[in-house]
């Protein structure tokens, strides 16, 4: 198949999984066309079968806004038709399945397949901006095919829109053979973040607000006044300039760390002794999924998708949202315990496999052979849970 993914190129996890899947499906013979504004995060140069077709917003004089979605759209129509697409697998219903619709309506009879997944922020996006419900409407509606990345996601959407149409839940993936426990003896990196006998705490992000950031660092503040431990902040974005500023303002810049993007985070992770997550809401978690196989705890607020990843006391430990103090105690319950950290990481491993990246990318093809094969509207797939 001939398949066209739009997404974004950060390191968030819609952009990680989009890229991801497509370098899956090219390793299972696929044509992979990746359409973004920028090379994808985790897209290295050189990938057999996949092939990077940049979006240019263009500037026009006599438009002070220009838009992304219209060029995107564009863009879309130009790809489907020079690479005779079979399939466009959109990630998130705004913009990326408007400007996908609005492509399809331009190729006329020509027009491919239309899959779309759903990772959150475009569900509460338009919660919190009504003026586009109706766009993300429309993109439920009209697409071929929708799918969420966890089945809290799927209920948020059918409660919210009222929509009746099918959504499947294919969750994220993890590759276990990539993200994967490593030999302390041969860790010797962990010392440059943390020395012997201080913990060494992970937390990987977007650094939008809806990831609270400030809460862990709260947190993290708290566990300090009994146990030594060391903080790393990777990722970027918009709250990443307050999250600075309240570590200042907390007298943390010695034992916090701002790393910015890393693009081989399956080296970093393995060094950590728990994963933190301070969410809102979550649509899968897929940062904490990766922790996991790399044999690390999570303790994550109850925030839709951890809940699906993990149990508390099995694999990590769910706490309340907004809730900087419980987070720090349940960091320090596990820090004093090693024997139960270990189970945990063993276990929290165990749980990360089963969601293994050739399984979803099983259930991608099948959906988009169906999506093929169907003469016109919308296609139902068997919506249980992987």
């Amino acid at each position: 198949m001939r398949i066209g993914i739009a997404c974004f190129p950060t390191s968030g996890g819609s952009g990680v999984v989009a890229t991801e899947l497509g370098l899956a499906l090219a390793k299972r013979g696929h044509e992979v066309y990746l359409v973004s504004p920028a090379r994808p995060f985790r897209l290295a140069a050189g990938e057999r079968r996949v092939h990077f077709e940049p979006v240019s917003v263009p500037d026009y004089p006599l438009q002070a806004y220009p838009s992304y979605g219209i060029a995107l759209a564009c863009r879309l129509a130009e790809v489907a038709e020079r690479r005779r697409l079979d399939v466009i697998h959109v990630h998130y219903a705004y913009p990326h399945a408007v400007s996908a619709l609005l492509a399809r309506d331009m190729l006329g009879e020509r027009a491919p397949a239309l899959v779309v997944t759903l990772h959150g922020t475009d569900i509460t996006l338009a919660e919190r901006h009504p003026c586009h419900e109706r766009a993300v409407r429309f993109a439920l509606d009209r697409s071929d095919h929708v799918t969420a990345v966890s089945d809290s996601l799927r209920q948020e959407t059918l409660r919210r829109f009222g929509t009746q149409r099918v959504i499947a839940v294919i969750r994220n993936f993890v590759d276990p053979r990539v993200f994967a426990p490593r030999p302390r003896s041969s860790a010797g990196a962990r010392r440059r973040y943390a020395p012997p006998g201080e913990a060494l705490l992970v937390h990987v992000s977007n650094f939008r607000a809806v990831k609270r950031v400030p809460d862990l660092i709260r947190a993290f503040a708290l566990l300090r006044r009994h146990v030594p431990a060391r903080l790393l902040l990777v990722g970027d974005g918009e709250a990443a300039a307050t999250a600075r500023r309240l570590v200042a303002r907390l007298g943390l810049s010695r034992s916090v760390r701002f790393l910015g993007e890393v693009r081989r985070v399956e080296r970093l992770l393995p060094l950590a002794d728990l994963f933190l997550l301070a969410s809102e809401r979550e649509g899968f978690g897929l940062s904490a999924l990766e922790a996991m196989a790399c044999g690390v705890p999570v303790v994550s607020t109850r925030s839709g998708g951890p809940e699906e990843i993990l149990t508390d006391g099995l694999e990590g430990r769910l706490v309340p949202v907004g809730a900087p103090a419980a987070m720090a105690r349940a960091c320090r319950d596990l820090l004093g315990d090693p024997e139960l950290r270990a189970a945990m990481g063993r276990r929290a491993r165990e749980r990360a496999v089963a969601f293994d990246r050739d399984q979803a990318v099983e259930r991608y093809e099948e959906l988009y052979r169906r999506c093929i094969g169907a003469a016109s509207g919308p296609v139902a797939l068997r919506a249980g849970n992987q």
